[in-house]
Order: C-alpha cells, then sequence, then structure tokens
C-alpha cells in the first residue's frame, strides 16, 4: 500500500472544495490554517512567526503564499498551481502587504472572498494586520470549519493510513507495557518504549515512510497512580510503584495520520475498588461500542453512556465526554457529546474514551479508535482489554 495520499486525491480534494465555496455563493477565498492547507494540498509546514496561506482563484487555481526560505520546498510538495513568495518576516515590507498585491493580482473588485478567520495567527512572535484590513473592497464570507467538515468523513486512504499508524501505536504500548517495572521512571519507561518502537518502524516501512508528526511513541503523559485523576496532566517523571493504576498512551503519525490508543494499567497488583471502577468503565465502552452507526446523532452515543454513568452513581467521577473525531489532528469534530448532534456517517474515523476520575485513587481509562461502517463500527486498535491483561 502507499504510504501518502495520492495527488489524485489531493486534486479531488480541491475540486470538492471549490464546489462547497460555490454553492455559498463564494467567487475566491483564502485558507490559513495548517491542518487544511496540508489537507489541500500535501504541503507540511512548521507554523512560524512567517505567515503561510493558500489561495484560491474564481477558477480554481491554487496559489501557496510562503516564506522565501519554503520556496523550493513547497515546490516540491505542494500540489498547488503557483508557489508565491515574500523575502522574510517582518521584513522592511510586511508580509501582508505582499499578499495583498497577489490577491489584487488575481481576484477582480467587488467579488465575495470566503476566509477561514481574519488572518495568519501565530504564538511565535507574529504582529500584522488582519486579513479584513488589507482587503477593503471585497465582500468577506466566513467559511471557518469548511475544511474541517469535508474532513468528516475519511477516504480508504485516509483510513488506510490510520490503520498502520493504530498497528505501530499498539506495537510502542506493548512495549511500555513490557518495560514497566517498580523501581523505574516515567521518563526511563517511556523513552526506551518509544525509541525501540520507532526504529523498528522506520526500518520496517523503510525509505517511503513519511511520518509528519511522531514517530511511533508510547508514554503515560503523567498519569501515574492518583496523578491519572487528572486528565490531562503532564509528564511528573514519577517512579512507578506497586499497585499504581497508570493510564497508557500508544500512538503513531503516518504522512500525518494519527489514532489513539489507551490502556489503563496497574503494577503487579490491582485491589478490588481498582477492579470495581475499572469494569464500569469497560461497561461503557462496550455501550458506546454498541450504539455507534451511521444516521444517528453523535450526542445519542453520549446520551447512552451517561445513562449508564447516573445509573450507577458515578456522575461526580465523570469529566469529559466519549470521544471525538480524529485524522490530520488529534482531536477533530465531530464529538460523542451530549451537545453535539452531528449525524454519524460511515467513514467516520473516531476515539471511543469514557472515563471514570477518583481523586486519591486514579484513572481508569481506555481509549480505542473506531471506524464507521455501513451498519455499526469497526474497532481499528487491537490491544486486550480484559482486567486480568492489565496487570503488569
Amino acid at each position: 500500500m502507499s504510504l501518502k495520499i495520492s495527488n489524485e486525491e489531493i486534486t479531488n480534494r480541491q475540486a470538492v472544495f471549490m464546489k462547497k465555496i460555490k454553492e455559498k455563493q463564494v467567487d475566491e477565498a483564502i485558507l490559513f490554517s495548517e491542518a487544511d492547507i496540508f489537507y489541500l494540498t500535501g504541503f507540511k509546514f512548521i507554523a512560524t512567526e512567517r505567515p503561510i496561506s493558500l489561495i484560491f482563484d474564481a477558477k480554481g487555481k491554487t496559489t501557496l503564499f510562503v516564506p522565501l526560505l519554503e520556496k523550493e520546498y513547497a515546490k516540491l510538495n505542494a500540489k498547488v498551481n503557483t508557489v508565491a513568495t515574500y523575502p522574510e518576516y517582518p521584513g522592511i515590507k510586511h508580509p501582508m502587504e505582499y499578499l495583498k498585491e497577489i490577491i489584487e493580482n488575481i481576484s477582480p473588485r467587488k467579488s465575495t472572498f470566503g476566509v477561514d478567520s481574519n488572518g495568519y495567527n501565530s504564538p511565535y512572535g507574529y504582529r500584522g494586520p488582519n486579513f479584513l484590513e488589507i482587503i477593503n473592497d471585497k465582500k468577506i464570507i466566513n467559511i471557518f470549519g469548511l475544511v474541517e467538515e469535508m474532513r468528516f468523513v475519511k477516504s480508504e486512504q485516509e483510513i488506510e493510513l490510520i490503520k498502520v499508524s493504530c498497528k505501530w501505536g499498539a506495537y510502542a504500548h506493548t512495549l511500555l507495557q513490557k518495560y514497566s517495572k517498580v523501581g523505574l521512571r516515567e521518563l526511563e519507561v517511556a523513552t526506551k518504549a518509544t525509541s525501540e518502537a520507532t526504529l523498528s518502524m522506520a526500518n520496517t516501512l523503510g525509505s517511503d515512510y513519511i511520518p509528519h508528526g511522531s514517530p511511533a511513541s508510547a508514554e503515560f503523559r503523567g498519569q501515574i497512580g492518583e496523578m491519572s485523576a487528572f486528565p490531562h496532566v503532564t509528564t511528573q517523571n514519577k517512579k512507578l510503584k506497586k499497585g499504581d493504576n497508570l493510564v497508557t498512551w500508544g500512538a503513531a503519525d503516518v504522512w500525518g495520520y494519527k489514532s489513539e490508543l489507551e490502556r489503563t494499567m496497574f503494577i503487579e497488583e490491582a485491589s478490588d475498588v481498582q477492579e470495581k471502577y475499572y469494569k464500569h468503565m469497560y461497561n461503557a465502552q462496550e455501550i458506546a461500542f454498541d450504539k455507534i452507526k451511521p444516521g444517528i446523532k453523535a450526542s445519542e452515543v453520549e446520551k447512552e453512556v451517561q445513562k449508564y454513568f447516573n445509573e450507577n452513581g458515578l456522575s461526580e467521577n465523570i469529566k469529559h465526554h466519549t470521544g471525538h473525531n480524529m485524522g490530520l489532528l488529534n482531536h477533530e469534530a465531530p464529538f460523542f457529546d451530549l451537545g453535539d448532534h452531528t449525524i454519524i456517517e460511515e467513514g467516520m474515523v473516531f476515539s471511543v474514551e469514557p472515563g471514570i476520575y477518583v481523586e486519591g485513587l486514579g484513572a481508569f481509562r481506555n481509549s480505542d479508535t473506531i471506524v464507521v461502517t455501513d451498519k455499526g463500527m469497526e474497532m481499528i486498535t487491537y490491544y486486550p482489554r480484559d482486567f486480568e491483561s492489565l496487570i503488569i
């Protein structure tokens, strides 16, 4: 199989994008979102203080606007008609002035222009006028979220890449479980597992493999013992202790596409209390699996999971929704959430990860990546979920 998205599929995405903006009575468009530009061009870049954008003219011709230092790299990798450059940021002449000239050359006055944001934004020191301040002779239409909606449903090529990601995420996680021992520190175990998995993945897939992200990796992300009760705690580098429950994570990027595998594991032994909470979490995940199918609202999945938690007196231990779409980003819309009424479609890829959090004890959360099928779902992460297999 190919380890990248084909140029043919990228060209088709551009055609679909043009069709969608025309339906909104939009003539031309500009995008600043890093993920959306990659999705529509195949050009993966590091977003810094130097603005980058993608412009579509009324005929669907594409211009990628990049700093000079990206010129050759963009021409080699971007599926676009034109690569336009500016010297540097901030420069004697601000990049937005160059962008204004480009747009004036390709876009007639009084046209309707679609924009995904007010302009380029970056935490790396960028300062400059927003897009509306440099373009004042056009009708502006907000198309924020349009490309993300295109990314909701995955193509066959995308699903294959995500399945490869699942395979290597599981391998990295296997190593994490193997090397987790009493007395070892978090970073020691995670670094060893990640390094070994990354080298194995790179050697097995060969020169055709381009991660466009992090290769195979596994870690704890600070969720060790009672600290795991904080869902997004950061690395604490704690020593593993007998009886700790761990929330572990394995993943791998394949041409930018991601998957998610999480498990709740226990060091050497687990108490009856830990087993009780684990089995409640397991049951909630099974309820979600059974509910997922095309044609229902995403909120209906969450409703069933929350019903189980409520019936078992666990509501105070629940801190987040049951899952989220994923692809080029770890978290994408739509979500298994009471407030998200998006209709589930065949080809959507979700995490399913209901969690239970007990202060002073820890967290109980498994996460699996699934693909929505014509009648239900297919779990594409594979790793033991039974309680006994997760006692290290």
